[in-house]
């Protein structure tokens, strides 16, 4: 019923699952088990580029997020807790910003800054890829880059629940 609706009505109804705090994936987007879409996006200044195939050996946590974004603000600060915890057990978050322009993204940043990987895509080809439909949506990819999990917003009582996800899918044997 949602995939065939106007983009208004998408994005209205999105907008009322984050507002509630309801932590999910709508249908139209990527789900677990599905194959994870390959991108390859520039890095801050446009210097370094982040590929997800370069990357077979990790698990890629997934993060789409705009400057204007509530939940982002709060969803950063935890994502780098992610980093410093799992990054040697092969954790890469990576974080892919979707303003149109870059001094947005660049003044978020310095506000709340990440200390994880950011990728840049003012187009949103690889968020249509994916089937982002609202702010922030992440999604956690097996060594296998099959999709393990998937979700739209964020809030305090998801935290904890997504951390075991890491946990055991940096635990699994790659």
């Amino acid at each position: 019923m949602m995939k065939n609706a106007p983009s208004e009505f998408r994005a209205i109804a999105v907008a009322l699952l984050l507002a509630t705090g309801t932590v999910g994936l709508p249908a139209w987007a990527l789900q677990p088990g599905e194959q994870a879409p390959g991108f390859e996006l520039p890095g801050r200044n446009g210097t370094v580029t982040f590929a997800l195939a370069a990357h077979p050996d990790k698990v890629i946590y997934v993060d789409f997020w705009a400057s204007w974004c509530g939940p982002c603000r709060q969803s950063f600060p935890w994502m780098n807790a992610m980093q410093q915890k799992f990054g040697s057990a092969g954790l890469e978050v990576v974080g892919i910003n979707l303003d149109a322009e870059a001094k947005d993204a660049d003044a978020f940043l310095a506000q709340v800054p990440a200390n994880f990987t950011v990728a840049f895509d003012p187009g949103g080809d690889s968020a249509r890829r994916f089937g982002v439909k609202g702010m922030p949506t992440s999604f956690l990819i097996g060594r296998n880059g099959m999709v393990i999990h998937a979700h739209t917003g964020f809030n305090e009582d998801g935290r904890e629940q997504l951390e075991q996800m890491i946990a055991a899918a940096v635990e699994a044997t790659p």
